[in-house]
């Protein structure tokens, strides 16, 4: 178990590496299906959204008949519970020559706005960063702790 100890703060990073790349290619699925007024399933696209939870922890030591406290546990990276479908109502544009407009002329677009889009994907982008620059600094001291 020593060596999972060794390595759990990469594997902690990689899973986050992971979670904000699937976090990224649904920002890329929403921005692309922006204009998407018919799905198979009828009506415009819904925005996705990934849902995170922590994985569960793991002790770090693996001593039959030894208890030890919650405090030394840590935790086990991130991981994707589920992909949910925003509940935000379409938005309205008044455009009666379209095929997909109801009675009244209105067509019914995507819940997406292109800004907060944008920012959720640079924040994603950040946080993936911030893994990638973890797993580096882990890699330079077990590289260190070698030399010694």
């Amino acid at each position: 178990m020593l060596i999972g100890g060794v390595f759990s703060g990469m594997n902690i990073s990689a899973s986050g590496m992971s979670a904000e790349r699937l976090r990224m290619d649904i920002i890329s699925l929403n921005i692309a299906n922006i204009n998407t007024t018919r799905t198979p399933e009828g009506g415009p696209y819904r925005r996705k959204v990934p849902i995170f939870a922590p994985r569960a922890p793991q002790p770090l030591f693996n001593i039959p008949f030894v208890r030890l406290p919650v405090s030394v546990t840590p935790g086990d990276g991130v991981r994707v519970l589920r992909i949910e479908e925003d509940a935000t109502p379409p938005k309205l544009k008044y455009e009666p020559g379209h095929p997909d407009a109801d009675k009244d002329g209105y067509v019914a677009y995507p819940n997406i706005n292109l800004a907060t889009e944008m920012i959720n994907l640079i924040t994603a982008t950040r946080a993936y960063e911030a893994n990638v620059t973890a797993v580096r600094a882990a890699k330079q001291m077990m590289t260190k702790a070698l030399e010694i």
